[in-house]
């Protein structure tokens, strides 16, 4: 089922003030233009590299914004459910303020995204079979241990310091036309929309999912929330089987809309990125470049952007996808 805890989405004022929160931590990221990856789609496109960020994934700048701002009760400890991106974030920021802080991931987890936030200095443990069962284990772990639960989309500061690299894009380019991000939980396109609307921005945000973690785009296309079984994907940041509550809120009044990928076309992603802009991206941040190349006609004569998430793939899976099909 899905979450039930509602609070109040973030406001570009909240967007500012996060910028200014994390921008000791948090260098702008470059957002490029790739004349190979033009040549591949025929397409304008501009790829705004989270993976530039200083954990490999556009998530750090929530984690960074959020535990700054945690109470002195709130410091004791928090800990959190992640498949890397979300949990390195988190670790990393709570290194900084030292804050003790407990991660929770599936077992099977990207082994180096785990090793990345051990380094970081986290507890890990390893529960349940995918994202969402390791998330129904911290619900019950932060109040056997009175820790302060961080959940990976029901928190506004979260989604103010991810909404930063939206500000980013239109600062450099405020005459784009549509911007492409991935959704798993929802934060990164709920900060797209956000400063979108709040800037007045007419660009279109459109939504990408797994085929086979699409959850949100049912939910968001239906008239009811639905809960998947399975979130079979190799991208794990998008491997969620439910919606949540603020997020979902949010992109049903700012998502223009959604299109899914199936595994091969997630694939051919990675590969794109690869080939075209010479960049490592996990399935998820590959996924806009994906979406691009399925959209092309509709995109045609456009100003793109394309988020690339993160670049956190593990060598398994990219030995995997590289020794697909060639393009």
């Amino acid at each position: 089922m899905p979450d039930t805890l509602t609070v109040a989405a973030p406001t570009l004022a909240d967007v500012y003030a996060a910028r200014t929160r994390i921008g000791h931590v948090i260098r702008p990221t470059p957002l490029m233009q790739h004349p190979l990856l033009a040549r591949e789609t025929g397409l304008a496109i501009a790829v705004k590299h989270e993976n530039h960020n200083p954990t490999g994934a556009f998530k750090v700048r929530g984690g960074v914004n959020l535990i700054a701002s945690l109470t002195p009760q709130e410091r004791r400890g928090v800990i959190t459910a992640t498949t890397g991106n979300h949990g390195q974030s988190i670790a990393l920021a709570c290194r900084r303020e030292h804050v003790p802080c407990t991660i929770v991931t599936p077992l099977g987890n990207n082994p180096e995204k785990n090793a990345a936030m051990r380094a970081l200095g986290a507890e890990l443990v390893e529960f349940g079979r995918d994202f969402d069962e390791a998330r129904e284990r911290v619900e019950q772990m932060q109040h056997e241990r009175g820790l302060r639960y961080v959940h990976s989309a029901n928190e506004p500061l979260l989604i103010a310091g991810v909404a930063t690299y939206a500000l980013e894009i239109f600062d450099e380019q405020p005459d784009v036309d549509v911007i492409l991000v991935p959704i798993g939980g929802g934060s990164g396109a709920c900060g797209c929309g956000i400063v979108r609307t709040g800037l007045g921005s007419r660009a279109k945000v459109i939504g990408v999912q797994a085929e086979q973690a699409d959850a949100f785009a049912r939910s968001w296309r239906g008239g009811s929330r639905v809960t998947r079984t399975t979130a079979n994907t190799f991208a794990e940041g998008m491997a969620t089987r439910v919606t949540f509550d603020l997020t979902f809120g949010i992109l049903k009044q700012q998502l223009d809309d959604v299109v899914t990928l199936t595994e091969e076309e997630l694939a051919e992603g990675v590969r794109l990125a690869l080939r075209a802009t010479h960049n490592l991206a996990e399935g998820a941040g590959a996924a806009p470049l994906a979406a691009a190349l399925k959209l092309r006609d509709q995109l045609a004569g456009k100003r793109v952007v394309c988020v690339m998430s993160g670049g956190n793939i593990d060598r398994a899976t990219l030995a995997r996808v590289l020794s697909g099909p060639p393009a």
